[in-house]
């Protein structure tokens, strides 16, 4: 039994550390509220991520320290600096494998499908940010300082994930009424399932071959927008989903007053044409498939309805 240490309680730290007590291994959890599962194997433990002193503290004899954390999406450009900091500083002063859970932001419009070889080129603020973070990760790796590897994803399906689909699109179709987004409808569009983010993130922190890189979380083949509603309305018994595409300009406005729909505009161009994820380097090396879209779509479903959030119109 080794001991990991999973920092954020969110929809992949959760699922991380409920992979990783299935296992028989010692788990901390990390969060500014010490939440998360309540399981044999967890234990839960708050505390700022950003006190490199602490997280070092927490992180020592540990075979690897998981970057699961999700800073309010407005705040990343303030946010994220001292908490990749103080990840870098426990890594390399306890030895523990940095495994971080990335996203495609680093790329910026691409055409074509994603691969891991692609240069990080985003222009954006959030983009840039997390380019500058697994560019220092490696930079890092390169000259022996630390071990440190990045799984990124697509837009998640599963309990607990928050992206424009699953906030502004799946709970109305659910609830029968008319969704409306910022997207061509029919481009297809890669998704990645939660629990998925979560066997990645924990194969490649635990294979000696892994790090050093990034890898794409194994993901279902993409589909659109629409034809995902169409799945989703079906696997819950709701009506035919009635869906209209957003023009940018009311997206740009409804970022006037609404935080999200402002950060949004950033990132409007990974809905308005295909968007689709390239993974077969970690499915062969890991061995990883992808979770049947059906089974993640169910998941997510059963999660919204379990807590469900006012739905206006």
């Amino acid at each position: 039994m080794s001991l990991h240490v999973v920092v954020g309680a969110g929809s992949v730290g959760g699922a991380a550390a409920r992979l990783l007590a299935e296992r028989g291994e010692e788990v901390r959890l990390i969060s500014r509220r010490g939440v998360g599962p309540d399981r044999p194997g967890i234990v839960r433990i708050a505390a700022d991520a950003t006190d490199a002193a602490r997280l070092t503290e927490l992180a020592a004899e540990a075979v690897a320290l998981y970057n699961c954390v999700n800073p309010p999406y407005h705040r990343w450009p303030v946010d994220w600096p001292p908490l990749a900091t103080a990840f870098l500083t426990a890594s390399e002063r306890t030895g523990a494998v940095l495994a971080t859970v990335g996203n495609l932001y680093g790329y910026g419009p691409v055409a074509g499908p994603m691969t891991e070889s692609m240069p990080l080129a985003a222009t954006g603020v959030k983009g840039r940010v997390r380019a500058a973070m697994w560019t220092d990760a490696l930079d890092a790796h390169r000259a022996g300082r630390l071990r440190a590897t990045e799984v990124r994803g697509s837009d998640y399906l599963g309990a607990g994930a928050q992206t424009p689909f699953t906030v502004m699109v799946l709970p109305r179709v659910l609830a029968g009424k008319r969704a409306a987004i910022a997207a061509d409808l029919d481009a297809p569009h890669s998704w990645t399932y939660v629990r998925d983010v979560a066997r990645t993130l924990i194969a490649a922190a635990t294979d000696q071959q892994a790090w050093g890189r990034p890898w794409h979380v194994p993901s279902a083949p993409p589909v659109s927008v629409r034809e995902l509603a169409a799945r989703a309305a079906q696997l819950a018994g709701a009506p035919t989903p009635r869906l209209t595409r957003m023009p940018y300009p009311a997206l740009w406005l409804g970022g006037l007053t609404n935080p999200l729909a402002r950060e949004l505009r950033e990132t409007a161009y990974q809905f308005d044409r295909p968007f689709q994820l390239d993974s077969t380097a970690a499915r062969e090396m890991f061995d990883i498939e992808p979770t049947p879209l059906d089974e993640a779509l169910r998941e997510t479903i059963a999660a919204l309805r379990a807590t469900p959030a006012p739905i206006a119109g």
